[in-house]
């Protein structure tokens, strides 16, 4: 029964992700987003650590120290700011890197579809930002793309999904520059 609960509950989140990106023109990404759930090393741990109000993965760390399914995961799915992590040639040291935009907006997407899968009649506008501001995931990302994120969600929660998704396809997806940027 598990494993058909979160067979629905991933499905229906990549249903989400996927009108969401082809509202703003990503449509490859939505169609191949998150497909590496059905794979055996996601799916099983998925079907095991099942709860239905948030990620298995939390329940797989919890359980064993880390996440196998995670790891799996944030390698192989480029919407991931974990994903963007490589060896600066000069310290030596890994550290991440600016997210290419379209990825950016794909995980806006995923965030925004996380929330609605999990928050349920909960959801509003402003529960994507709400998760960003409380995590700690923040600190762990390249500022730029923070920074990017940030604004993005934050004009999700403060405009609507409507003029979000125009700022999305327009602006952001073209490479004109965020606000803060230099405009010449």
């Amino acid at each position: 029964m598990k494993a058909w609960q979160h067979l629905k509950t991933i499905t229906r989140h990549r249903w989400l992700v996927c009108c969401g990106c082809f509202r703003v023109g990503l449509y490859w990404q939505g169609l191949t987003h998150d497909l590496s759930k059905y794979s055996t090393t996601e799916f099983r741990a998925g079907a095991k650590y099942y709860q239905g109000n948030r990620s298995p993965n939390a329940a797989e760390r919890e359980d064993k120290g880390y996440s196998e399914a995670w790891m799996h995961h944030k390698g192989r799915n480029k919407h991931h700011y974990e994903y963007w992590t490589d060896m600066n040639r000069t310290t030596r040291n890994y550290e991440p890197i600016p997210m290419p935009r379209n990825y950016l907006v794909e995980m806006v997407m995923d965030r925004r579809a996380a929330c609605m899968t999990y928050q349920g009649d909960a959801y509003t506008d402003g529960s994507a930002l709400a998760y960003f501001e409380k995590s700690r995931e923040k600190d762990l990302m390249h500022p730029d793309t923070q920074r990017q994120l940030g604004y993005i969600l934050s004009m999700l929660a403060q405009q609507g999904e409507k003029e979000t998704f125009r700022y999305l396809k327009e602006e952001v997806l073209t490479g004109k520059p965020f606000p803060w940027e230099d405009r010449t």
